[in-house]
């Protein structure tokens, strides 16, 4: 974990499942863009996988030992946000059609499944839950990086 993490207030378990919210009315998409903000803040996007130091597992008391990453990343940044959850950005040499079909398929076949998401021409988002945990998945063509991918991953223990 980075040194001098950033104080974030606590969101409720309620507000954990609005992660995600699909873009609709006003306070909803207002809502979603506060969150995304948030996991957009968390860690530097631009670095390049030949730049990437990784992160020693577990990735945190919150963060799923099942959750899997595609082959060619690496996770160099975790965040403990309390409350929140844990907040995971890796770099992938995979380009982004391969990261989207991989947490598309393969992470839900490990249980982690999709229940609402947003995909866009260079970055997709989506609400999962499963294995005891809930969160957010985003992805984006790296701006940096041509041909890699930058994949981050809020999770949190599910309550109840």
């Amino acid at each position: 974990m980075r040194p001098g993490l950033r104080a974030v207030a606590p969101l409720g378990g309620a507000a954990l499942l609005v992660v995600l919210a699909a873009c609709g009315g006003t306070s909803g998409a207002t809502t979603e863009r506060s969150h995304q903000d948030r996991l957009e803040n968390a860690a530097d996007r631009s670095t390049c996988a030949a730049d990437a130091k990784a992160v020693a597992t577990p990735y945190g008391r919150q963060f799923p030992d099942g959750w899997p990453f595609p082959p060619g990343t690496v996770v160099y940044d975790v965040e403990d946000r309390g409350q929140q959850g844990t907040i995971v950005t890796a770099i992938s040499t995979a380009p982004f059609k391969d990261i989207l079909d991989f947490l598309n398929h393969d992470v839900a076949d490990r249980g982690f499944r999709v229940e609402s998401g947003e995909t866009e021409a260079h970055d997709a988002e989506a609400e999962w839950a499963g294995n005891g945990h809930r969160g957010r998945w985003a992805i984006r063509e790296s701006a940096q990086c041509p041909g890699e991918t930058v994949i981050q991953v809020l999770a949190a223990k599910a309550s109840g």
